[in-house]
């Protein structure tokens, strides 16, 4: 379908996108254009109560899915589904001292929480759902709730580089990955328009400034190949964790995702996922999701559609290409991809809409 006649077939969209496949990605209100892809995934990924459910993982429930479902309402226009999901998250996530979230929710435990430790991406996300919400459905109580949130990411997950006093990084939680002799990061938790978002709004400007500080964190790591799920941070420099992944796996693919997003596309970090899409991506072929960083070995390939979203997007973005070779959206595949999907398709709409695919 080429753009033109999308756009102005866009009233029939609900009856046709997803019989025949059609794409929903374009430069244009995306409650509108690509509502049906919306009411799919709710349909396959969030509980009549509010809850997302990561099927892969016991059934379970994040502050990272809840984030991620909140921040989807709002691009889509579903105050009241977003109201839903955050309603659930405060009863069941909100358990502890501070404003900060805990970080899963397993339902048929007697302890459905039994780690009350937060994850700083999840924290992020629904902060900067918060913020959106805020602005789009007209409601003040969800600012000040993203304001504690950010208040509190910036005194507990929010802390001088080793060796750089000048910088700060983002600690993946407040507790656990502090260390005598260094700090374990998670590269992927990083989002730097996100953090500049709920900053600007906040005011905690502790959050932009660390946004930068990643951006050229992930500049220093990607000068040696593929940035890594992990790494620890010392005075002496970089290095490759001993016990949590090295290569770039599951979690560090939201990488050039969430740098294209923010607008540095031409950041290092996407240039090397690039190469690596470039030389393994074709039609019909399992996509790259487990990479030995320094090699570029392809350790791990998965077909789910979400993936391939990610590799057509990031070959656009690095080619600067006509239309990205990004699939129709599936919900018959995991929640992760399923979601990291919908990014990728609102990625292209705020940012490359020459990625849009034709």
């Amino acid at each position: 379908m080429k753009r033109r006649s999308f756009l102005s077939g866009a009233a029939t969209l609900g009856t046709v996108m997803l019989a025949h496949g059609a794409n929903a990605y374009l430069k244009a209100d995306l409650a509108v254009a690509a509502r049906p892809v919306w009411e799919a995934w709710k349909a396959a990924f969030l509980s009549s109560e509010g809850r997302v459910i990561d099927t892969l993982q016991q059934q379970a429930s994040h502050s990272e899915g809840q984030g991620y479902g909140m921040f989807l309402a709002t691009v889509f226009d579903d105050a009241a589904s977003f109201r839903q999901m955050y309603l659930w998250t405060e009863r069941h996530l909100a358990v502890r001292s501070d404003p900060l979230l805990a970080w899963r929710w397993l339902p048929e435990q007697a302890n459905p929480v039994p780690d009350r430790n937060n994850a700083s991406d999840g924290d992020l996300f629904y902060a900067w759902a918060l913020v959106r919400a805020a602005a789009r459905f007209s409601e003040r109580s969800y600012l000040i709730r993203a304001e504690a949130i950010a208040e509190a990411l910036a005194r507990t997950c929010i802390v001088p580089m080793p060796g750089r006093s000048d910088q700060t990084v983002f600690l993946p939680a407040a507790f656990g990955f502090t260390h005598d002799t260094h700090l374990s990061l998670n590269p992927s938790y990083y989002m730097p328009l996100a953090m500049r978002e709920v900053a600007a709004a906040t005011g905690v400007s502790a959050v932009a400034a660390c946004a930068q500080h990643g951006e050229t964190l992930l500049h220093e790591i990607a000068r040696n190949g593929l940035v890594p799920d992990w790494i620890n941070v010392s005075e002496q420099g970089l290095h490759a964790p001993e016990t949590l992944s090295a290569n770039a796996g599951y979690e560090a693919l939201r990488v050039p995702l969430f740098l294209i997003w923010s607008r540095v596309p031409d950041h290092m970090a996407v240039e090397r996922m690039a190469a690596v899409y470039e030389r393994t991506v074709q039609p019909g072929i399992a996509v790259p999701t487990v990479i030995e960083p320094l090699s570029g070995v392809v350790l791990e390939s998965s077909t789910d559609i979400g993936y391939q979203a990610l590799a057509g997007l990031t070959i656009c973005s690095s080619q600067r290409s006509l239309g990205a070779l990004i699939p129709p959206f599936s919900p018959d595949q995991p929640y992760y991809p399923a979601t990291l999907q919908l990014f990728a398709m609102i990625a292209a709409n705020e940012t490359l809409p020459q990625c849009v695919p034709l």
